[in-house]
């Protein structure tokens, strides 16, 4: 068996008998894997376990390579970044738990991606930071992780036009498959596009505005991806925001 360290982004747990779990992380060497962790529930040794897997949560581990079994194991596991108001601010986790099921079912690969791995990373810092604007951080990670994932607007917006979801392009009028954002929501995609993740606070949008950017969002998405068309979070995103 091979050891490796390695860097991770807590996607999804399952519990598994009394006292171990299933992680999926997005890792900065593989991508996408699973991991058996034993003893997350154990009072002994350094503590509980089970705290440092929270959606979005980062990690640093020590993993064991086991090649006729079907997931890693990991021999330690401790805080990348450790995070000050992310796990204790309601908007802020909802939130994470969002970006953390969008990914979860949206990245299948299994092979190393540095370039989505930082961004993740780094958005889960920025949010965690974050003082104004947080309302409207999962509509910017959705625009930003669209460049990532390979569909990313193709040209710059256009005034008063359409963003064309299936061809990914503004156009000055209504496609003839009508299959587009409405100029509303096109407006607030360029908005996104070029707007930083601490001027967010600029953006001053209503609940139907979100609700509506991010119904547009999630069909783009879909469009392209059909795993994204159901994301169980959504839900408790309206409530919130």
């Amino acid at each position: 068996m091979r050891t490796y360290k390695a860097r991770g982004v807590v996607l999804h747990t399952i519990k598994y008998g009394d006292s171990s779990m299933v992680a999926y992380l997005f890792t900065d060497l593989f991508g996408r894997m699973n991991y058996m962790i034993q003893g997350v529930h154990s009072s002994r040794g350094r503590g509980n376990k089970a705290a440092l897997f929270q959606p979005m949560f980062l990690v640093e581990f020590e993993g064991i390579e086991q090649p006729q079994a079907r997931m890693h194991r990991m021999k330690e596991v401790r805080s990348l970044t450790p995070l000050s108001s992310l796990p204790f601010d309601v908007r802020k986790s909802t939130i994470s738990l969002f970006m953390a099921e969008v990914l979860y079912r949206l990245i299948r690969e299994s092979e190393a991606n540095e370039p989505l791995f930082d961004f993740v990373c780094r958005s889960v810092v920025q949010l965690d930071r974050m003082t104004e604007g947080i309302s409207n951080f999962h509509l910017w990670f959705l625009v930003q992780l669209s460049a990532y994932l390979g569909f990313y607007p193709g040209n710059e917006p256009i005034p008063n036009g359409y963003f064309d979801i299936r061809g990914g392009v503004f156009t000055p009028s209504v496609p003839a498959h009508r299959i587009c954002m409405d100029a509303s929501c096109s407006g607030l995609l360029g908005d996104l596009m070029d707007c930083e993740a601490d001027r967010l606070g600029s953006l001053p949008l209503s609940r139907t505005q979100r609700s509506a950017f991010m119904e547009s969002m999630l069909l783009f998405f879909g469009y392209h991806l059909d795993a994204i068309r159901t994301v169980r979070s959504v839900s408790i995103l309206r409530e919130i925001f």
